[in-house]
């Protein structure tokens, strides 16, 4: 399968899992979060793909830090550029700019538990097509 496809069907899929999350969090989610979702997991896929032997805790460990990174460049633009108030984590503990904080980072990364098990799975459908 063409590395162009596999990227569109895990980003489209990162955003819909991510959609999904804060639908059913939050109670609404933004487009912006989609884009940002997609983007996380294709991120991760090229990441755990290529490292297919890396530990558990590491690839948990980098899916945590490329979801946080990503959502303070995402917050950073739609919040504090764009002024959209797409969320605002001011009243959370160890919060940066009220874009990013520490109890979120620890959910992404046991939230990246199943990203790991989504990425290993499309790795071996995709080098079977």
């Amino acid at each position: 399968m063409p590395k162009a496809v596999e990227n569109f069907v895990v980003f489209l899929l990162g955003g819909v899992i991510y959609s999904l999350i804060e639908v059913t969090f939050r109670g609404f989610t933004h487009w912006s979060m989609t884009l940002t979702g997609g983007l996380c997991l294709l991120i991760m896929f090229r990441r755990f793909t290529a490292r297919p032997h890396e530990p558990l805790v590491v690839k948990c460990l980098f899916g945590a830090i490329t979801i946080t990174v990503l959502e303070f460049i995402a917050g950073c633009i739609v919040n504090l550029w764009l002024g959209w108030g797409v969320w605002d984590y001011s009243g959370m503990m160890f919060n940066l700019f009220g874009q990013i904080c520490l109890p979120f980072s620890v959910l992404w990364f046991f939230l990246s538990v199943p990203a790991v098990l989504i990425c290993n799975y499309l790795g071996r459908r995709f080098s079977e097509m």
